[in-house]
């Protein structure tokens, strides 16, 4: 063995991330820099959680291990897919998933509010029934599931691939009994359901800026990210038709990315309650059922329907 070839987890780690950085590498599906993504796909080729990685360093891969390793490494290089898909896992809310091509990375930073119980927006006993719009691989509303037990949730998606791997994951977590996966063009199929929570990170790409998106991107699927000219067209529809679905004293968190500012500037008359995460984000909203009720025409006119 040269002196130069890595020996320990380290090792391996600190090669993994000097190969991402010269391939000048795009983050962002799980993790935000080249040493994260290392750290991950080392992490995986061994089997460990996020938090058995610290103490795994000095440990020394088998040459099955290592080889797995260099293999992850020249394809995440070679054709950019983001490094969930080749592992088929991702983390979200401190659990693992299933994903795979059908579905988006999962990234929202829900999570946080989420592991907040939706404090102190809404008292978590009172929280029996919620809705995961856009539900994807299902891990928002598996999450709300773990984080509300008393709680029954809807998870909706249109895309029956999307369900699919959701099918996956509320089998893997074993919350089948809480959970329900809906095909539906949002609320389309929802008639007569009301909910304490609806919480949802829809599409919210505008089309112009699909085009400019690193390549990684473009491996997952485009229903899940791009929502018209301006990227607004799926969350004032999911707006526009809440207040039939939300019981009173319930509330609405989505989450809207770069979308934020033109959503405000389409609606300014609207209170939306932009809240921060840990890191200083603020793409999710809040509103009540009440600010929901009390401005539905003007959702109405921004979808170009009437109130």
């Amino acid at each position: 063995m040269s002196p130069g070839t890595p020996r320990t987890v380290a090792d391996w780690i600190g090669w993994v991330e000097a190969r991402f950085l010269d391939a000048g590498l795009h983050f962002g599906h799980g993790t935000e820099s080249a040493l994260d993504e290392a750290a991950w796909l080392v992490g995986s080729a061994l089997d460990l959680a996020p938090d058995e990685l610290e103490g795994a360093l000095g440990r020394y891969p088998t040459t099955a291990q290592r080889a797995r390793i260099e293999a992850l490494a020249a394809e995440r290089v070679a054709k950019r897919t983001p490094l969930a898909y080749l592992l088929k896992e991702a983390w979200f809310a401190g659990r693992r998933y299933y994903v795979d091509e059908r579905v988006i990375v999962p990234r929202s930073h829900l999570a946080e509010f989420i592991g907040e119980r939706f404090q102190p927006w809404i008292a978590a006993e009172r929280v029996r029934r919620v809705l995961d719009l856009c539900t994807g691989s299902g891990c928002i509303a598996i999450a709300v599931a773990h984080a509300f037990p008393d709680a029954r949730v809807d998870a909706v998606d249109i895309s029956p691939d999307a369900l699919a791997v959701a099918a996956v994951n509320v089998e893997r977590h074993r919350v089948g009994d809480r959970v329900a996966l809906v095909r539906s063009d949002l609320y389309a199929a929802l008639a007569g359901r009301r909910y304490d929570v609806i919480v949802s990170n829809p599409p919210y790409v505008p089309a112009w800026e699909m085009r400019e998106l690193p390549a990684e991107y473009r491996h997952e699927p485009r229903i899940a990210l791009e929502s018209g000219d301006t990227g607004l067209e799926t969350v004032l529809r999911l707006l526009a038709e809440a207040p039939e679905h939300l019981e009173a004293g319930g509330i609405l968190i989505a989450e809207v990315g770069n979308s934020c500012t033109a959503l405000q500037a389409a609606l300014p008359e609207v209170p939306f309650l932009w809240l921060t995460t840990k890191s200083g984000d603020e793409s999710v909203f809040l509103l009540t059922a009440k600010d929901l009720a009390v401005h539905r025409e003007a959702f109405a006119r921004a979808t170009g329907r009437p109130g």
